[in-house]
């Protein structure tokens, strides 16, 4: 008789989760030894929806936690509660959840509780401040200490684990899945979604793409954003910067003032994934406080500055693709001036390495479940390489 396929919860509330859990998804449906039951906290709610349109995936349960103007303490509360009634009423074989966010460790907790294993994607990121980024670091710490699988982007993830006392054997390094994402995406050539950038193919202008949101950045350090990048603006007319801005109102209030009304400067919603990732594609280099972007951008070939003073990704700033600028103004303004005025210094860091993934950690993921379900020969593990960009991109066809 053949054995039953195992069913698998995979878990997760915001727009980066869905990104990086949606080729599991549809890894784990392509095969015949698994079955995923999908639930989502809705942590964030339209931009979540939009991801999930984007990779057709259907929630099989959406526990729709969000509220206007929550706190993290009613996130962890509400997605916990949710969490473990789903998981006592499915009794699943195994929870997957994914990265850093509330949902994760409201989820985890559940399945612990419930005694049902625990499978972390992207498992192992660390800065080393527990402060930094806020709450993510200690969410991570935390999920590690609740999870019987751990699925490690790289190998310094590994090590940050094994540094921690985890189990060697209970870690794979797999690759990060947003890079099969982000292949699968740019490959379709999908659009914008904003009218207000139809222009950017009508020439070959240079574009600067600006993301920025952390939580430990609201503030004086967002002010000083917003006037560094009314700085460049004035230095580089012939510059483009496209700033899909993060509805938030705090971030808001804290950069439009001092960029409103610059005619070289494109504010926009928030785009969706699809158009977002036919944006880095387009744009010349990329400054961003975002975790995902920092893998992304590598793999795209694009120079990536980040406004953050730490990382937990520290393998793209060994490699020189990536640099940490703070939320410094006049280090912003040198750093991005630097890029587009020396051709060196811009061809030095747009060295397209790509220590992230290969667009396959998808499968790997899949056959560590499967190896840990006693279903399959252990994973062969994740080893980076540096392509072309035109390597990279044909991967995901």
């Amino acid at each position: 008789m053949s054995q039953q396929p195992k069913r698998i919860v995979v878990i997760y509330g915001t727009r980066p989760e869905a990104v990086k859990v949606a080729p599991l998804i549809r890894a784990l449906r392509d095969s015949p030894l698994f079955t995923p039951l999908v639930a989502v906290t809705a942590q964030h709610r339209s931009m979540l929806d939009q991801v999930n349109e984007v990779f057709g995936i259907r929630p099989d349960f959406d526990l729709d936690i969000h509220e206007p103007g929550q706190t993290l303490a009613g996130v962890t509360t509400r997605a916990l509660q949710g969490v473990q009634d789903l998981l006592t009423q499915e009794r699943p074989d195994a929870v997957v959840v994914q990265g850093d966010t509330t949902t994760v460790v409201a989820a985890a907790l559940a399945a612990f509780y419930e005694q049902i294993p625990v499978v972390h994607l992207e498992a192992g990121l660390r800065t080393g401040n527990r402060y930094s980024p806020f709450p993510e670091e200690i969410n991570r710490r935390l999920a590690t200490q609740l999870t019987t699988l751990h699925l490690a982007p790289t190998d310094r993830s590994r090590g940050n684990l094994v540094a921690e006392n985890v189990d060697p054997t209970s870690i794979v390094v797999t690759g990060n899945t947003v890079i099969d994402a982000l292949l699968w995406t740019v490959s379709r050539r999908f659009d914008y979604g904003d009218d207000a950038l139809a222009e950017l193919d009508s020439n070959d202008a240079p574009v600067l793409l600006v993301t920025a949101h952390r939580r430990e950045s609201w503030g004086a350090p967002l002010h000083a954003v917003g006037r560094a990048l009314a700085r460049i603006a004035r230095i580089h007319p012939e510059l483009r910067i496209v700033f899909p801005i993060h509805r938030n109102p705090l971030v808001r209030e804290a950069i439009l003032p001092a960029i409103r009304g610059i005619s070289n400067m494109v504010i926009t919603e928030p785009l969706p994934y699809d158009g977002f990732c036919r944006l880095m594609n387009r744009a010349t280099l990329i400054l961003t406080d975002s975790g995902g972007v920092q893998e992304e951008g590598p793999s795209l070939g694009k120079p990536v500055l980040v406004m953050r003073d730490t990382t937990e990704r520290p393998e793209a700033v060994e490699a020189g693709t990536v640099e940490l600028v703070g939320t410094d103004e006049h280090r912003i303004v040198r750093s991005v001036d630097r890029l587009l005025s020396d051709p060196a210094a811009y061809v030095a860091m747009a060295k397209a390495t790509n220590p992230y993934g290969d667009g396959r950690s998808a499968d790997r993921a899949v056959a560590a479940l499967a190896h840990y379900f006693l279903l399959g020969p252990p994973a062969t593990e994740f080893t980076p390489s540096v392509l072309p960009t035109s390597e990279i991109l044909a991967a995901a066809h």
